[in-house]
């Protein structure tokens, strides 16, 4: 107990003392700027006026609409039953000859829908919407706990190698908040070969350019806005076997 109080007593006595031989040259004197109160106001004014900035353009961030010229239309199964209607038009207009479903396995709703994955589920959802069975695939994707985006561009690419698919250009259809890290991720899947195009469809769940006013859009943008981040700096994909 003495030894402690004789070292807090030394501390406190050498920050008293100027910089000089009683200190060892341990210490020394620094100035320190802070704001002033008017300081103060600007930065918050300038804070606040950012993180406005910045919820406003969030949406318009992550969305992309950047179609490429392909005969090959990739959709992810799990968008909403009223994107996969709106496809119709799309295949017609383009003339697709393939209509490729990707998405891993269904988390609820399996027993009663008897179908296992997204991919599966979406593909039997556009055959019943008219798209003609013949064109349209399923390509489920690996279960995983993580990165599931990314695991179905790895399927879509094996089946592109496995059935020798003479394309270097596709489009795939996701909602308008994913579309950017669709794209990323995809892209990482299928490497430099593969030039991605991106149709996104707008969510009917909350308005885009005040997405901050509901929950799903909260849940959506902000959730969307980390897991871009996360992909974007921290994903490596894993070395792939050619």
């Amino acid at each position: 107990m003495q030894s402690w109080r004789m070292e807090r007593d030394f501390l406190r006595s050498a920050i008293r003392l100027k910089p000089g031989k009683h200190t060892w040259g341990m210490w020394k004197r620094r100035e320190c700027v802070v704001p002033t109160l008017r300081g103060w106001i600007v930065l918050l004014v300038l804070g606040a006026a950012l993180v406005a900035l910045c919820v406003s353009e969030a949406h318009t961030f992550l969305t992309i609409n950047d179609p490429v010229s392909s005969d090959i239309l990739v959709v992810e199964g799990w968008i909403p039953d009223y994107a996969l209607q709106g496809l119709l038009a799309e295949i017609t207009r383009d003339h697709y000859r393939k209509v490729l479903v990707t998405g891993g396995p269904i988390g609820a709703g399996k027993i009663l829908c008897g179908y296992t994955t997204w991919a599966e589920l979406g593909a039997a959802t556009l055959v019943r919407l008219g798209v003609n069975t013949n064109a349209v695939e399923a390509l489920p994707a690996a279960k995983v706990s993580r990165d599931r985006t990314y695991a179905s561009g790895v399927a879509l690419h094996a089946w592109l190698r496995r059935h020798q698919i003479d394309t270097t250009s596709l489009n795939i259809i996701t909602m308008a908040e994913h579309s950017r890290r669709t794209r990323l991720l995809f892209s990482k899947a299928l490497g430099p070969a593969y030039h991605v195009g991106i149709i996104s469809i707008e969510n009917r769940d909350y308005d885009p350019n005040r997405w901050w006013k509901s929950s799903e859009g909260v849940r959506g943008v902000i959730g969307e806005m980390l897991a871009y981040g996360y992909a974007r700096c921290l994903f490596w994909p894993p070395a792939r076997a050619e």
